[in-house]
């Protein structure tokens, strides 16, 4: 096989704004915009052209590992990026605006038709989340994956992941569109776990 060279590479642009280490990028599909988490707890969006920040996805609680683009439609509509908390949070492309916040780990990948977002877990597990919309992204599985636990988690731990989660959805912190279900859903898995925790000691 004959070999093929690549080249000299030079650096074009350098992009300056973030005040910490810059974790990942992410290219949008236009191919004239970058979106970048540093742990300086910013997202960004970039003009690729001029290297001029344009604007800051605002309200991420931890240091962000990971962001990705989603391209429901042909010019991009979402932004997922990740925090150490264990807190993916969804994001108007256009606007900053935040759609959602999901419990969730990096690494983020959307599917390539836009209708699933698939996350890591500490726990060892990877979630798939159904995207119906970009309006209503509730969160759905078993009550030990909504609150993002193990099956077998202490109880202590269980409520902790409650509050947690509680906390995050609650509509006088979340004003998002999505965290009136999320928010019911966080409750009724709680629910449901207390329901089985009583079961149990009641056949103990």
């Amino acid at each position: 096989m004959a070999s093929q060279t690549m080249g000299n590479w030079q650096c074009v642009k350098t992009l300056k704004g973030h005040t910490a280490k810059v974790n990942s990028v992410a290219i949008h599909p236009n191919n004239k915009t970058l979106v970048s988490g540093s742990n300086d707890r910013q997202v960004n969006l970039w003009n690729l052209q001029t290297g001029k920040c344009l604007y800051i996805f605002s309200g991420q609680a931890e240091a962000v590992l990971s962001v990705a683009i989603i391209a429901i439609h042909p010019d991009g509509k979402i932004v997922a990026s990740s925090s150490q908390e264990g807190i993916i949070k969804l994001w108007n492309f256009q606007t900053g605006a935040l759609l959602a916040t999901i419990s969730g780990f990096s690494p983020l990948v959307f599917s390539l038709d836009g209708t699933m977002l698939i996350s890591g877990d500490q726990g060892g597990t990877i979630k798939i989340w159904q995207l119906d919309s970009s309006d209503n992204l509730p969160l759905i599985g078993e009550w030990w994956e909504i609150l993002g636990v193990e099956p077998k988690t202490h109880p202590k731990d269980v409520k902790l992941a409650y509050l947690r989660l509680a906390k995050l959805y609650h509509p006088d912190i979340n004003s998002s569109v999505s965290a009136k279900t999320a928010m019911q859903a966080v409750n009724q898995a709680y629910q449901k776990f207390q329901q089985q925790l009583k079961t149990h000691k009641t056949h103990n």
